[in-house]
């Protein structure tokens, strides 16, 4: 066995998750020994036996396991282009679900805001954007491989909404635990003010990374430990009956900004209810977007529109800067400023 080390770029990586995930793929392949994968450097280093085999083609073989996630791998550096361009769409794309938002409330069709908290209507909104991020691209990377384990066995239509039955359940069920271990911390009004801010901080940084024009603020966003993410990413290859619950669970734990910041949030509810209720909406609010992955031939590269993610990235700032200036105006530092 002749081991050798190469170095490709990575085209279509755009958060922690995508990190987990190449990684996750390329390791389980026979002839790579290791492989670790870099956000800084959108790239991926392998150590591997590939028969003598050129550079290219390794990175062409490649690209075939990866390019169903969305990935493609090259011997050139991927160019980042910001485009700019997009945001003469993007953001009276963005102003208007605000307009539409806040007219809502005003009439009082829905309650999507309140001053006090993040309402179940918030949750399933944010469900929605974070079901269609590049983020969220984790989770149905996840899904596709499960599907193709069981494909294979000529499984279709059972594993897939057995999937959707235990990543709903164990939303609510998980988040109610979360809910209840911040009631035995009694957090006060000091604490809630810290746990806002946090909250703000991290959509305002995930709002950030949906522009794709602050590629710094990738390094900020939040992920959960790194060997929890790849024995939930592991899972999937195994083929048996509970399996797809059990999976459906594990994305509880994967490394999506949205679904910890939601986490983060339960926390502060100190209730069972509530908590399990709030992450209940949450993955009501991506079950659209992930049913769409699961039973049609949709892929994940395919729900990738610059426009589409400026817009959304504007709409998760407004939210931040929402959280952000709640926090504030609990905590008696300044005056309300919205009035809904």
């Amino acid at each position: 066995m002749i081991e050798k080390t190469y170095t490709f770029h990575v085209h279509g990586m755009h958060c922690n998750a995508c990190v987990i995930l190449t990684e996750n793929e390329l390791n389980n392949l026979s002839n790579v020994i290791s492989a670790k994968s870099s956000l800084k450097t959108h790239s991926v280093e392998i150590a591997g036996d590939f028969g003598g085999r050129s550079q290219e083609v390794i990175a062409e073989e490649l690209t075939k396991i990866l390019f169903k996630y969305g990935y493609s791998l090259s011997l050139e550096k991927q160019i980042r282009n910001k485009n700019w361009a997009d945001f003469k769409i993007a953001i009276p794309v963005a102003f208007s679900f605000v307009a539409l938002f806040v007219a809502l409330q005003k009439m009082g069709i829905v309650n999507l805001v309140n001053a006090d908290n993040v309402t179940y209507g918030t949750a399933f909104v944010i469900g929605i954007v974070a079901s269609l991020s590049t983020c969220m691209a984790v989770v149905g990377g996840l899904l596709l491989s499960m599907s193709a384990t069981f494909a294979k066995e000529g499984q279709q239509f059972k594993p897939q909404v057995f999937f959707h039955i235990g990543r709903i359940v164990s939303f609510f069920i998980l988040g109610g635990v979360i809910g209840m271990v911040g009631a035995t911390f009694q957090l006060g009004t000091i604490g809630t003010f810290i746990l806002g801010i946090i909250i703000g901080l991290t959509m305002l940084i995930m709002g950030a990374n949906l522009l794709d024009v602050f590629h710094f603020a990738k390094i900020f966003q939040p992920v959960m430990p790194k060997f929890i993410s790849k024995h939930a990413l592991g899972v999937s290859k195994f083929n048996h009956t509970l399996t797809p619950l059990l999976i459906g669970v594990v994305t509880f734990f994967l490394p999506c900004g949205f679904t910890q910041s939601m986490q983060i949030y339960t926390l502060s509810t100190a209730s069972f209810m509530q908590g399990g209720l709030t992450m209940l909406a949450f993955a009501l609010g991506t079950l659209p977007a992930l049913a769409l992955v699961s039973f049609s031939s949709f892929s994940i590269q395919n729900s990738k529109s610059g426009i589409f993610f400026k817009s959304a990235g504007l709409v998760v700032i407004m939210f931040a800067l929402f959280n952000l200036i709640n926090s504030l105006v609990v905590i008696g530092l300044i005056p309300a400023i919205f009035n809904f």
